[in-house]
Formats: structure tokens, sequence, C-alpha cells
């Protein structure tokens, strides 16, 4: 079995994805140069790795690149085609030259996340139209696949649902320098990690901060990612000195640095379908608070994760902020929940033999 996998960025959720799938069937990876050669050390060596001149959207290159792309196709001769993402617009026109090979796409996110300035970069019609060619999709979840059904007419046999592996290319890079955790001063420090973009839920934070402002005076938080600007809200922090903003693009070694360090990972999103960022936290062993939106509750609570509460909902998130804070023994109890997880039935390895059932389950049928 040879599968030829395609995606333009989401390097950590590829780096994870086709590591994890090539030890289970052959892997051919293409992807853009440009994202990617740092990172080729942390494919796993048994992909077969290629690293392609592969433009921007806007670049009037790109049927020269499509024509590259299917003369690698052809010369490979894939029993599939798996797209990893269905935000590339130029597939669109080269897909129909692919056939009769079986083409799945993986959608991460059915619709765009409120605010998300990047995915709005890409015409609508484009993922959709994707969605649409392709024989097979992959979800992150059963509420994503009730979605895609219901969207796309697309047979329930043709939609399937595979977990977004866990990311341990951080937790190594901090295992490989030698890396130690912040030494304990009684401080207890929450991380917001990611982009930030309003539908992360910086607002509801920011407020559940300030009502823990005399009930946890320990409370640190860290927000880091690029974005939108975190301290428009300084007026609504209950002491602003007790932030740390990092409002840019974040180096692997320090985000290595500020999950060792973080006591607490929250994702207080107001929107989401799953999180790349809660599957890198649980790699490192730690406790999350997740709002009960897309896929979150669906993830936490069975696997033992961290506390789920209401989206939009600042008190309940500071309850549970104040909760793990004050329980270090329900943290250690969590973040042993959530390394056995990314170790064990999330791990690479694991999802990877799950796909690579359903890439035989694709083949047999067309």
């Amino acid at each position: 079995m040879k599968a030829l996998l395609l995606v333009s960025e989401l390097e950590d959720y590829t780096i994870s994805f086709a590591s994890g799938v090539a030890r289970h069937a052959q892997i051919v990876l293409a992807v853009p140069r440009r994202r990617y050669a740092q990172l080729a050390s942390w494919v796993d060596p048994a992909v077969d790795l290629h690293l392609m001149d592969w433009p921007r959207h806007r670049s009037l290159s790109n049927p020269w690149f499509l024509r590259q792309l299917t003369r690698l196709i052809r010369h490979e001769r894939p029993d599939l085609i798996h797209l990893l993402s269905n935000s590339t617009l130029w597939l669109n026109f080269a897909a129909p030259f692919w056939r009769p090979i079986p083409l799945v796409t993986t959608v991460h996110d059915v619709d765009v996340h409120p605010g998300d300035s990047d995915t709005c970069t890409l015409p609508g019609w484009a993922s959709e139209f994707m969605v649409r060619q392709s024989n097979h999709v992959v979800v992150h979840g059963e509420g994503l696949k009730q979605m895609i059904l219901a969207r796309y007419k697309k047979s329930a046999n043709c939609v399937h649902v595979l977990s977004h592996p866990a990311i341990h290319r951080y937790a190594d890079l901090a295992r490989q320098q030698k890396m130690v955790r912040r030494q304990a001063d009684g401080t207890v420090r929450v991380l917001l990690f990611g982009r930030i973009f309003a539908y992360k839920g910086l607002e509801h934070l920011i407020r559940a901060e300030a009502m823990l402002k005399d009930l946890l005076p320990n409370l640190r938080i860290t927000v880091a990612g690029r974005g939108d600007n975190p301290w428009v809200f300084q007026p609504l922090m209950g002491e602003a000195a007790r932030y740390d903003i990092y409002n840019r693009f974040i180096e692997d070694t320090e985000v290595a640095q500020l999950f060792l360090d973080a006591d607490i990972v929250v994702l207080p999103y107001t929107e989401a379908s799953q999180s790349g960022v809660l599957n890198l936290a649980v790699a490192f062993g730690k406790p999350v608070i997740v709002t009960d939106v897309g896929e979150l509750r669906a993830t936490v609570q069975p696997n033992g994760l961290g506390l789920v509460v209401p989206p939009r909902d600042a008190e309940q998130l500071a309850r549970a902020i104040r909760t793990l804070a004050e329980n270090g023994e329900l943290r250690s109890n969590f973040g042993t929940n959530a390394l056995e997880w990314a170790t064990g039935a999330n791990s690479p390895e694991q999802v990877g033999a799950k796909a690579a059932a359903v890439y035989r389950e694709v083949v047999g049928a067309c």
C-alpha cells in the first residue's frame, strides 16, 4: 500500500500524522520547501519526503507547479492520494488529472473560525470544491462527521473519523536539548498558546483572571502567539503585571520552554473543531481546561485530560482555574492521563495504524 500525502501548511500535524502512518504503509510526502526544509529531521526516515517549490496562492507559477506535481504522482503511482487539508486553492484544478487514483481529503474545520484572518484569505468555494471532488473525507470527530454528511450529502461510508495525533516534537526537542522547567516558586502558570484570533476566547480568560485577582495572588498568565493584539483587553485585566504576552511567532525552543513551565494549559475557545494545541499539551503531560465547543469535550472528558467549561463563561473558567491551581494532585492526575493518552491511544503510531486501515478500505472500495 502506497499513499501520497499532499499539504501546503500544518507542519506539526503533518509531521506527526505522516510519521505515524509510515509505520504501517509506504508514504510519499510532498510539501513546500520553504515551510518544511528546516523541519525535515523531524519527519520519520521511513517517509519518502519530497520538498517542492510550492508557490503561494497568488503566484503565476502555480500551473507549472501543478505540472511538476502531476509528474511526481505519475512517477510514484500511489494507490491513493491524501490531501491533509482542503485549503489549497490550485489543487482543485489538478485533481481531475489524477483520476482514477482515489482521492481522500482531511477537513480540519468544516466552518471558518470567527476572526481567523489566515483562512479567510482562501475563497470559500475552493475548500468546498475540493471536498466535493474527493472520493472520501477524513475528519477529527463524530460531530464533524455529521456536519460533513449534512453539508455535502456524502455517504456515511465515505466519511472517516481519525483523531488528531499527539504532537511530540517539542517535547522531544526539550529532551534533546536537556531543557529544564523553571524552578518552582509558588507561582501557578496558566498558558494560552497559538494564533490569537477572536475565537480563541482571550477576552474571557482575561475576565476570569480579574475575578481571581484576590483569590489567587500567585497566578500568572502567559499568552503566546501571533495574531490580534492582546493588550487591547488591558482595561479588563485584574492586574496587568502578572501577564507575560508574546504577540509574535514563537520559535520552537521557546514553545518547548513555555509548555515545560506551564502548570495548566487553557483553551477558552468560543468556537472550534479540534485543537493542535491540545495535542501539543498532552505530549508534555499538561492538564488542560477547555470549553465545550467542537470535539474538545469528546476528547478531554473520556480521556481524563482536564476540565471542561461552557464557552464565553468567564466565571466558570475562573472556577476551573482556581480548582486546578489549588489542587496539585488533581493537576498531576490529569497530566499523567494526558501523557498516557499521547503515548498510547492517541500516539502518531496508533492513529497511523487506523489511517492505514482507512486507506485499505478506500482502495478496496474503488
